[in-house]
């Protein structure tokens, strides 16, 4: 399986010196977030100088992040997130990316409106020859567990878009091994990973994250799992934190990495 620093892991650090990290550090990837782009064109920065300077990192980019809110949205914001949607994926292709993520929305809806959206949304990663991996957020006031969201995605039933399993949001709302172990490989689009604090945890707060070994994920059984799994896609690092953002990014992107290998099954 590779491996993926995530943009947000250094949300301090320009994007230009995120890519020169990952590559000297010895990540085999990059993960890319709508922001990267709005803070690019926020600074007079065109999309295409944002897609020609992440080629020309020599990363290859594990997934592109799309924008939240498009499940339950109507109207002239529905309108506008499917524009956005459909512009990542552009992005996504244009780079040779085969993932686009999103998170779910945040708020409550109907279930089956939910799966109707992710019909809509497969059908645009589809136009682009992309694969859509839907994140349930542990945070969320609904759509905020493992199986809560693989109902939705079942009712969704598009080919085009599976599950992201996230170490965080899944240890954070009590996910089991052998909730993850009754998942098909066919569901799982993507992964992301970092640690969960063993204490302080509170409510709506999600830029705690941490290095595999600071928390309570079993990470040697996690990444043991998906390998049995046959997982051979992109595992990217999402630790949103502002202790790690204080620090030298470099040292935060190299200790993150040894921390991955060291959980990594052998051979």
């Amino acid at each position: 399986m590779a491996l993926a620093l995530h943009t947000w892991t250094l949300d301090t650090t320009p994007l230009d010196e995120v890519l020169r990290i990952a590559r000297r550090v010895g990540w085999d990837g990059i993960e890319l977030r709508r922001v990267d782009f709005t803070r690019a064109a926020a600074l007079g920065q065109e999309a295409a100088e944002v897609l020609a300077l992440v080629k020309a990192s020599g990363l290859p980019v594990a997934c592109v992040g799309v924008e939240l809110g498009w499940m339950w949205a109507e109207r002239d914001e529905r309108r506008r997130l499917l524009q956005v949607f459909d512009e990542q994926c552009a992005r996504a292709a244009a780079l040779g990316c085969a993932t686009v993520m999103s998170p779910v929305d945040k708020g409550r809806g109907d279930a089956r409106r939910a799966a109707e959206s992710v019909r809509e949304v497969g059908d645009l990663a589809t136009k682009h020859g992309v694969r859509l991996a839907v994140e349930f957020n542990s945070q969320a006031e609904q759509l905020n567990t493992l199986g809560v969201m693989r109902e939705v995605m079942s009712k969704a039933g598009h080919r085009a878009c599976g599950l992201l399993l996230d170490t965080y949001h899944l240890w954070r709302s009590a996910a089991t091994l052998r909730e993850l172990d009754d998942v098909p490989l066919a569901e799982i689009a993507y992964v992301q990973y970092s640690d969960v604090p063993a204490r302080g945890l509170e409510p709506g707060k999600f830029t705690d994250r941490l290095p595999p070994g600071q928390g309570v994920v079993p990470f040697a059984e996690f990444f043991a799992l998906l390998t049995r799994k046959g997982y051979g896609g992109f595992m990217s690092y999402e630790a949103p934190n502002p202790a790690a953002w204080a620090r030298p990014p470099e040292d935060v992107a190299r200790e993150a990495l040894e921390a991955t290998r060291a959980r990594l099954p052998s051979g």
